[in-house]
């Protein structure tokens, strides 16, 4: 029988791993603001669990990697973009880089106005990692109606916009909490 890369048995030990060859694992990335999970490093440079546990604290403890729990028992690691960095790649949010190019319905003072909500419900989710569609719908939308006379109508405008946004990681299928990711 195969055993996978990572389960343990051939895989390598914690000082056989180069902490640079894990940060690599982040740098070779196709979707750079996609966060990354012990299982993916696991996978790519032959390990174990806790070798890529220590390995990834390492580079959190010098800085070079942000973490947060993402479940009860799971957890996601990330490169942090810093706001020089945004603006260099065209994705300060405040800035409207990335907000400016998401589809949203209307012209005029009505998109700026529901550009407006999308950032609002951006920053929302910054200051509250783990959010509802509720917790949206009670702490953004009275105050960024957008042209919508109702919450349920902004939602079905704001919601797919907000899930393109960097940092941002929309519920799975049947889920019901956003969360967000960024640094």
């Amino acid at each position: 029988m195969a055993v996978p890369p990572g389960s343990g048995s051939g895989s390598r030990s914690d000082s056989r791993v180069p902490v640079s060859e894990v940060h690599d694992v982040f740098e070779r990335r196709d979707d750079l603001a996609r966060p990354v999970t012990a299982s993916d490093v696991m996978d790519a440079v032959d390990c174990s669990r806790r070798t890529a546990h220590n390995k990834l604290n390492e580079l959190v403890e010098e800085g070079i990697l942000e973490t947060r729990k993402v479940g009860s028992r799971s957890r996601v690691w990330w490169t942090p973009i810093d706001n020089s960095d945004r603006e260099a790649h065209g994705e300060d949010i405040l800035g409207r880089g990335p907000v400016e190019e998401v589809d949203l319905p209307g012209t005029g003072e009505t998109l700026q106005a529901r550009r407006d909500a999308l950032v609002a419900a951006y920053e929302y989710l910054r200051v509250y990692p783990e959010a509802k569609k509720s917790d949206f719908l009670k702490e953004v939308f009275p105050d960024h109606p957008a042209g919508f006379e109702t919450a349920e109508g902004w939602w079905n405008a704001i919601q797919p916009a907000l899930a393109e946004l960097p940092g941002v990681d929309p519920p799975k299928e049947r889920g019901h909490i956003w969360h967000f990711l960024g640094g």
